[in-house]
Formats: structure tokens, sequence, C-alpha cells
């Protein structure tokens, strides 16, 4: 077999441009993105940066989204509260995800006042739906329960009424 290579007449500066990076191609890609989910800046950008290796367009694109509104922390950490709450986490496991996104403390605190959510009541839930009403038959089982709790992101205020 012989060896075929492709001589074109593109020069080195069409080669370059057909490789460059069109900032309406990110815009395009971030709106797809938005477009099946809210996503924190953080976010957005890592998954951006994925695909496109230009920093600077990249964030650009990321202010002008920002300003038109199309992208939101805040309504991402709003969405990702009820999100999160649905699924039975409590609020130290939600902060502690929240801040991996990108989202600030007063970021959280703004989307968990906005939410006014009940803890205590969803530990309740939580509890119930995994170990059902009967009480702990020893100090181990309290210890398991517990450990469940906490694990789930709760604190201990808001289920230690449950073990007794």
């Amino acid at each position: 077999m012989s060896d075929i290579s492709i001589q074109g007449d593109i020069s080195p500066q069409e080669l370059e441009q057909l490789n460059a990076v069109n900032p309406t191609d990110i815009r395009f890609s971030a709106m797809n993105l938005l477009a099946r989910r809210e996503h924190s800046s953080k976010e957005l950008r890592q998954k951006l940066l994925k695909r496109f290796d230009e920093p600077a367009l990249v964030d650009e694109q990321l202010l002008r989204l920002t300003e038109e509104n199309l992208q939101s922390d805040e309504r991402f950490a709003e969405s990702y509260l009820r999100q999160r709450i649905s699924r039975g986490r409590g609020p130290i496991s939600i902060r502690q995800e929240m801040r991996r996104k990108g989202i600030s403390d007063t970021g959280i605190q703004l989307a968990i006042n906005a939410e006014q959510p009940d803890w205590y009541a969803l530990a309740k839930l939580v509890f119930h739906r995994k170990f059902g009403s009967l009480p702990a038959e020893d100090i181990k089982e309290k210890a398991k329960r517990s450990r469940f709790m906490q694990y789930r992101g709760f604190e201990h205020d808001h289920f230690q009424h449950l073990l007794n």
C-alpha cells in the first residue's frame, strides 16, 4: 500500500482560520447546555473549556449570557436546592455540593431563604422512608440510623428526636 497524502491549496493562514474558535460556536454550545438544565457559571465554564481551548472567549461569552440573564447562578442555586431536597438531602450536604458548583455562601443562603425548607419535616420523611416507624432495637442500630442521617447531610438537631 502506498501512503496517500493530500496536498491541498490551503495556506497556513487559512488552516489557522479553519481551526480558530468562533465565539458564536461557544455561545451555541453554552445555549445547548442551558436548554437542558440550569448550570452555574463555574460548571458551564468547565464544560465549555473542555470543548474550546480559548479561556478569554469562553469568559466573554459567559459574561454576555449572564448580562442577558440567560445564565444565572441565583436561578441555578434555587433549582439545585429544590432538586436536592426532593432527593432527601439535608442542608449540610446541599451546601457542600453547591460550593463545589461555584455558588457563594451568600447565594446559597439566598436560595435557602427563598425556598424556606422545613429540614425537620424532611428529616422525618427521609428517616421513616428508610427505617419505618419501629424504634431502634439497640444502641448499634441507633448509631447506624444516626450515621445514615448524617451521611444524608442533616444536622443532629434535625433527626435526634427520631432516634428515641
